[in-house]
């Protein structure tokens, strides 16, 4: 084996591992393994290349995956986007006119198409940084989590727009036939059900993802990674998507580490470089104020749109992307590409930062942060009543509904459900279920949760373990309540971290699983066989 994929493996192990010991992502240690190799003379390689592109498109395919495309028509989405980008270009380039008129190197050989351009390019944010912060944060499905991918989405196809312009190249005719893609959605669900749930449903995914997507987009003069998107919102509805993301999961996260080395890997800056790239650092905090400024206007409480706001506090890939176009046509100097890579790169560091402190800077200032919320609030990001509810189940996903169904069948309409998803909430009202919309992954839904003494016991249903513990976590802060709290646990070690944190039954679905099946096998047998030798005292 190369003896350079060895080293780059080596180096990008330590450095992940060092800064998750520090309780950062893992990804801001991958981000300084390229800068260390960079910096001994090491240079991005064909190989690292591919693999960070495949693990781009591979991202984009599962957000489209577990994408509601009704989430793109939502005001706070496509006109937050346009107004901040609109915003953003014009805060960057009067900053930028004005740097370069106080003469700081490299700002001064820059003419107003030019500072329009890096304005431009500094007005995104990172699709993938973002994605990957949510997901590490098991947000992504949050209020908050669904209107960054959403306004990350949008940006997806102003980028496109210009890169189509600004190479002059016109997508070919045959593009048009991409928009029958939909009509072909019936093939794709047969595929996927005859796919099982192993090696070819992994192979399915990256053949819909490369080929079906990126491949086919590709081929008709559009963005790959647009195609490998709408290739995942293709199976958006279908059951086994979750699932087919799942399975990607890991692979994905690997070729992203490359993602990351690369822009390690992709300039040696120099002094002057640092420190304009540590300039357009600063000037993030512009970009910030104006996500939450705007997403306020939209009625969402002060916590979503800094959370938001936090979420898309950094600078795309993107800007790489016309930064290496701009100097392919000579419009930017070389500097500015190494410039805007360690800007970029930069900015991953400091939005990892912020969301990991994320509470608690809103904690601090959450009383200043209130004076720009709206007094009528987004119907998404209400205060959550429970009313004269004896039982709450947090999370109705299959389990949570399973749940629901059996201790309402004692229980009647003392039985409530609060699931993060307006829609599916609507869906289970339609079935006759009372259940309310609240986010149990937000901390201000625990600061608003009215819960009364009616309330007797809590289950903690949700799917992923981070979103029960967080929630366990909220409760025990609870003074002199008296209700019980059972919780999901996929794990030992998960079922002993929530008992440590106050839940007093934990049931571990893989262990009480095969109880309950065995349970249910001899319920069964021991009526055929009355008389067996080998009954059981269950």
């Amino acid at each position: 084996m190369d003896s350079t994929i060895l080293l780059f493996i080596s180096v990008a192990f330590s450095f992940g591992m060092l800064i998750n010991l520090t309780g950062l992502p893992p990804m801001v240690g991958f981000l300084l393994a390229g800068f260390s190799l960079n910096f001994v003379g090491f240079e991005s390689t064909d190989a690292l290349v591919t693999f960070a592109e495949l693990g781009v498109t591979l991202l984009l395919f599962s957000i489209g995956l577990k994408l509601n495309i009704r989430t793109l028509f939502k005001s706070e989405v496509w006109a937050g986007t346009t107004i901040h980008l609109v915003s953003s270009i014009v805060f960057y380039t009067l900053l930028l006119f004005a740097i370069k008129q106080i003469g700081i190197s490299l700002f001064s050989e820059l003419d107003i198409a030019g500072i329009v351009l890096i304005a431009f390019a500094l007005s995104f944010s990172s699709t993938v940084f973002a994605v990957k912060i949510l997901e590490e944060k098991s947000e992504s499905n949050s209020l908050y989590g669904r209107i960054a991918i959403g306004i990350l989405i949008m940006q997806d196809i102003f980028a496109v727009l210009f890169l189509t312009i600004s190479v002059g190249k016109i997508p070919s005719l045959w593009a048009l036939g991409l928009l029958a893609l939909p009509l072909i959605r019936p093939i794709l669900y047969k595929l996927l059900d005859k796919a099982g749930h192993g090696e070819l449903l992994i192979l399915y995914g990256f053949f819909l993802a490369l080929v079906v997507g990126a491949g086919l987009f590709e081929s008709v003069g559009m963005k790959a990674d647009l195609g490998a998107l709408i290739a995942g919102m293709l199976l958006a509805g279908h059951p086994s998507a979750k699932e087919m993301a799942r399975s990607l999961f890991n692979l994905k996260e690997l070729f992203l580490v490359c993602f990351f080395l690369n822009i390690g890997l992709s300039g040696l800056p120099n002094v002057d470089h640092l420190m304009v790239a540590g300039i357009l650092s600063l000037l993030l905090a512009g970009k910030i104020i104006f996500y939450f400024l705007t997403l306020s206007k939209f009625k969402l409480r002060s916590r979503t749109s800094l959370f938001a706001a936090f979420s898309l506090a950094n600078y795309s890939e993107f800007g790489l992307i016309v930064a290496s176009l701009a100097t392919h046509k000579g419009w930017l100097s070389q500097d500015w590409l190494i410039i805007i890579a360690i800007a970029v790169s930069l900015s991953f560091i400091i939005s990892a930062l912020l969301n990991k402190y994320a509470d608690t800077i809103y904690m601090r200032y959450s009383l200043a942060l209130k004076r720009y919320q709206s007094t009528r609030l987004h119907q998404d990001d209400r205060p959550v009543r429970v009313g004269d509810a004896q039982i709450l189940v947090m999370g109705m996903g299959r389990i949570g509904v399973g749940a629901y169904d059996a201790l309402k069948d004692t229980y009647g309409e003392k039985v409530m459900g609060i699931d993060y998803n307006h829609h599916t909430t609507l869906q289970h009202r339609e079935a006759g279920r009372r259940v309310i919309t609240g986010d149990a992954l937000d901390s201000d839904f625990w600061s608003k949760l009215q819960l009364t003494e009616n309330v007797k016991l809590i289950l903690l249903a949700m799917p992923d373990h981070n979103g029960n513990r967080y929630a366990a976590e909220q409760l025990n802060k609870i003074d002199g309540h008296t209700f019980k709290v059972a919780a999901l646990a996929h794990y030992k070690t998960d079922e002993v971290e929530l008992n440590e944190l106050g839940v007093h039954l934990v049931f571990n679905m893989y262990e009480e699983a095969g109880a309950g099946f065995a349970r249910h096998v001899w319920s069964d047998l021991e009526n055929v066989l009355p008389n067996s030798p080998y009954k059981l005292d269950l």
